[in-house]
This record gives structure tokens, sequence and C-alpha cells, in this order.
């Protein structure tokens, strides 16, 4: 009854690591500080720190009604620079993916270790795709937007944002980091799930060969013995003809 379940050791693996992979896309997608903006400016803003995520910016304050002042980034937003519009609509994308995935993984693996065969490759498989779609999803935005820091581009907040165009120095934040590390986990979960090589034969035929080998085993067995009888039965004969001279 192992004949599957021991192939898929390594995919029951990459499926551990794809949640873990996903649990951080969906906290990539949800965190404030994707870009670290320092200010020189720290007359509202008096911690001197802005956190510019791709749902909201946010800023601590001791001068407002609120210790944390934060406005909400649309999507249909003017401002919105295109780096963060992406990223809005692909985390979504990669979250959905992603569970489809991790449904997709957990099946094929299920059947694996239910020794339930038919095309149980074709699952691995496509979890493998999923896998790295996701990835894909996740990475392009967190390049885009890590490339934007580097390059300190600036974003052009309306007023009410209380924040200047443009920072004297941005550094990555937490949201590009676990962004990488959530595409690295999903990358190595797809190319487990991609390898997967299903090595034993069937079932029917390891009993139809054993059947063989036992058949086979008995044919000898009973030749054998067959031999043994004549034997005896000759040396016998013989016997008795001796006793009559």
């Amino acid at each position: 009854m192992s004949y599957l379940a021991h192939t898929a050791h390594w995919q029951f693996f990459g499926l551990v690591l794809a949640v873990l992979g996903l649990i951080l896309t969906v906290a990539t997608s949800g965190v404030d500080d994707w870009r670290v903006w320092y200010v020189d400016d720290v007359s509202v803003i008096t911690s001197g720190t802005a956190w510019v995520g791709i749902w909201r910016a946010c800023f601590y304050s001791t001068v407002l009604d609120t210790a944390e002042f934060c406005r909400r980034i649309s999507l249909t937003d003017s401002f919105v620079p295109p780096e963060i519009a992406a990223a809005q609509v692909l985390c979504m994308a990669a979250i959905l993916v992603g569970i489809t995935a991790n449904l997709v993984a957990g099946y094929a693996v299920r059947r694996a270790y239910f020794n339930i065969d038919g095309h149980i490759r074709r699952f691995f498989w496509s979890a493998g795709a999923l896998y790295f779609l996701t990835a894909t999803c996740s990475l392009i935005p967190v390049f885009w937007n890590m490339s934007s820091v580097l390059k300190n581009r600036t974003i052009d907040f309306p007023p009410e944002f209380l924040l200047p165009p443009a920072p004297y120095k941005q550094e990555l934040g937490l949201g590009i980091i676990t962004g990488t590390g959530s595409s690295v986990l999903l990358i190595l979960s797809g190319l487990l799930f991609l390898s997967y090589r299903q090595t034993s034969k069937p079932r029917k035929q390891n009993a139809e060969r054993t059947e063989k080998k036992n058949q086979a085993g008995t044919n000898i067995r009973t030749a054998a013995l067959h031999a043994n009888r004549v034997r005896e039965g000759t040396d016998n004969s013989a016997l008795t003809v001796e006793d009559k001279l």
C-alpha cells in the first residue's frame, strides 16, 4: 500500500513550504511599509519617518488627534504610480492563484498517500505550474517597487495625506522583503512538484508478478514431489524383485 505514498514525501514538504509562502504573500499585501520614507520636515511627521504601502500611507505624529495617521490609497486615485497600482492587482491575483495551487497540491498529495492512481502526475505538475504563476504575480510588483525605492522616485501625494512629494531618503520596507521571501518559497515548492516522478510499478502489475512467482514456485515443488514419488516407487519395485529371488 506504499507504492505511491513513498514517492510523494518531497511533494508533501513542498506543500508545507507553499502554505508558508502563501501566508507571507497575504502578509506582503497587507503591510503598510513597502517603502520607508525619511522626511526633513518633522512639524507634522514628528517621528521623521513615513511608511508607504500599496493600500495605505501612514506616519506617527504627536501633534494630530491620532498617534498613527493613515490615508487609504485607491487604485482609481490619479496620483497613484503604476508600480503601486500593479501591486494592488497582482497581489490579489497571487493570493487567489496561491489558494488554488494549494488546493490542487493538497488533492495530489492526498491521492498519493491514499494510493489513488490515475493521472496523478498531472495534478502534481498542475500544482507546480500554479506555484510558479503565484510567485510571478508576487515578484513583478516587488521588483518594480524595489526599483522605485532604489532610484528614490517620488509620489505626488495630495494635501490631505500630509506627506511631502519626495523624501530626502527612502529604504526598502518589510513588504518588499516578505514578498521576496514568499516568492522564493513558492518557487521551491513549484520545483518540487514539477520534479515528481512515479517510479514504482502499479499495484496491479506487482500483484501479477507476485502471483506468477508463486505459481512458478508451486510448479517446481510439485515437479520435485512427483520425481521423488517416482524414484521411491522404482526403488520399492526393485526391492520386491530381489526378495522374490
